[in-house]
């Protein structure tokens, strides 16, 4: 039957497995907002496009499915473009559905006018396609879910012209049979196998591409160590003996790294964000496995390359395995030592924040995914929290972006219904997002909020220091966190010791909306 393209397009992806939509309304976009609940998909209202982005994006990483957010033209879609430009940086599916105007280049001083709106979302995209009609929408739909499927997963954006959402289209075509990534083929490992072979102190890099829970029983057969990155923590477990952890910035790892014989590198970048330095700092063999071409041919010039996703590699591995005597290059010891001694670097750059951060961590169930944002505390957490489960801690690690945590938490709190979510933030990019509170209280999430509030910039003010520049500027006055959350209609909780914190924090779970939690330095 035909019916508005808007309408259809929503079917559409109710028919790909899309249950929920983030985004706003408005008069460029409502014929989108024609077919949501006729489709049966939930539609969560964000209180700015910067939070729908942000919200499909936690959706996205806590549930596995692409996110997908509808704005409008102009102001919508400039506004989600940070969002967009964080999943980018950090491999997450995302779609994002907008309209547009037809005419922008004879026809001046229409409304949410842009000169090309197109080409500013492509900066921030793996691609921005116009759909001009109903046959081009539906084949630009198809493309962005096969891609999240088959290639590295970045965010897409199709815009359809406001008179293309409004006119009649037949329904969109049965879902494809998706493509299968050489899953009947796995990825020749025997050149790994024949270097893990004469290997004494083969070491493992693993990162946010190694989607598998192979990795702990990989590193044991092999007596392998292993090092993750920030995405990659808990892939081998919290208790592996042989793990360096997300240590990879201390600047003591390149020595460690230098005295392995081979290094493996799976779905990691090794770029600024992950290392804080320009070379890795190995001297032996290095093997490569990644999707991204791009990685395989940067400066680490490794002499093993793979281009295949981290469980695909991992399950070809893990069968050949035990054709590999287990190495004895690496000691329990010797991991122990550094890791102590990187634990005191970390205690001693940010004095305070580690007491906290373990009695945090004591509080919380193992298996809760948490959304942190950019805030020393977070960068403490990072380096000392050991996950007992991988991918269970999103962070905006490449972009760096403020305002993360609240409605990225509030979009993996939706996937992840009746499991524990929790949010860190610092009290400045709490600013950016927090009006997204009101929407954490109308689905009545029971989501800690871990507030850290040590009054300013601190971060900045302390690099300003490093740099002889007098600090300016790294002070802002903020409200009564506690009594802003209660006009929202959330709980709140400012806790004075430790033990209170941790009170607060496990009442948080059970309760029936959001608790924020208010922690400042001065709870030691």
């Amino acid at each position: 039957m035909k019916r508005p393209l808007g309408a259809q397009i929503s079917h559409m992806l109710k028919d790909r497995g899309v249950d929920v939509i983030f985004g706003i309304p408005g008069v460029h976009n409502q014929e989108m907002y024609r077919g949501i609940e006729e489709a049966g998909i939930t539609h969560v209202l964000a209180r700015h496009e910067q939070g729908a982005g942000f919200m499909a994006d936690g959706f996205a990483r806590a549930s596995g499915k692409p996110g997908v957010a509808y704005v409008i033209t102009g102001p919508g879609l400039c506004n989600i473009m940070t969002p967009m430009g964080q999943a980018y940086s950090d491999s997450v599916p995302m779609l994002v559905l907008s309209s547009c105007l037809e005419e922008t280049q004879a026809l001046r001083g229409q409304l949410h006018q842009m000169k090309d709106q197109r080409a500013a979302a492509e900066t921030v995209t793996d691609w921005s396609c116009q759909a001009n009609d109903a046959k081009a929408a539906y084949g630009l739909i198809e493309r962005a879910f096969e891609e999240f499927e088959l290639s590295r997963p970045r965010p897409k954006h199709i815009q359809v012209p406001i008179a293309q959402l409004e006119a009649e289209a037949a329904p969109a075509p049965f879902p494809n049979q998706p493509a299968l990534r050489n899953q009947t083929v796995p990825p020749d490992v025997a050149p790994v196998l024949s270097l893990l072979n004469i290997a004494q102190r083969p070491l493992f890099i693993l990162g946010g591409g190694c989607r598998s829970n192979l990795w702990r029983q990989i590193l044991t057969q092999l007596g392998a160590a292993c090092f993750t990155t920030y995405a990659g923590r808990g892939l081998a477990g919290s208790d592996y003996p042989l793990d360096f952890g997300s240590m990879l910035p201390r600047p003591g790892s390149a020595k460690v790294i230098a005295s392995a014989d081979l290094v493996v590198v799976v779905g990691a970048e090794l770029g600024e964000v992950d290392l804080w330095r320009h070379d890795l700092g190995h001297n032996a063999t290095m093997v490569r496995v990644d999707l991204d071409p791009q990685v395989l041919s940067d400066h680490n010039r490794a002499a093993v390359k793979l281009q295949a996703d981290g469980e695909s590699f991992a399950h070809a591995l893990w069968a050949v395995s035990d054709q590999v005597k287990p190495a004895a290059g690496w000691s329990a010891d010797e991991v122990r030592e550094a890791r102590a001694r990187w634990r005191a670097e970390v205690d001693a750059e940010r004095p305070g924040i580690v007491p906290v951060v373990d009695a945090l961590r004591a509080a919380m169930p193992l298996d809760t995914m948490i959304y942190s944002d950019m805030t020393q505390f977070a960068y403490v957490a990072k380096e000392v929290w050991d996950m007992g489960f991988p991918y269970h801690w999103h962070h905006p690690t490449g972009f760096g972006t403020l305002g993360y945590a609240l409605p990225a938490g509030i979009g993996g709190a939706v996937a992840r219904r009746g499991k524990p979510t929790a949010v860190i933030a610092g009290d400045y990019g709490f600013h950016y997002t927090m009006q997204e509170l009101g929407v954490a209280v109308e689905l009545g999430l029971p989501l800690p909020i871990i507030l850290w509030d040590n009054g300013k910039l601190k971060e900045i003010e302390e690099s300003m220091v490093r740099g002889q520049i007098a600090p300016n500027a790294v002070i802002a006055r903020n409200p009564d966190f506690c009594k802003l959350a209660e006009a929202f209609g959330a709980l709140s909780a400012a806790p004075k010791t430790l033990d209170e914190m941790q009170a607060a924090v496990r009442a948080a779970f059970q309760a029936e909306v959001p608790t924020l939690i208010w922690v400042t330095p001065d709870i030691l």
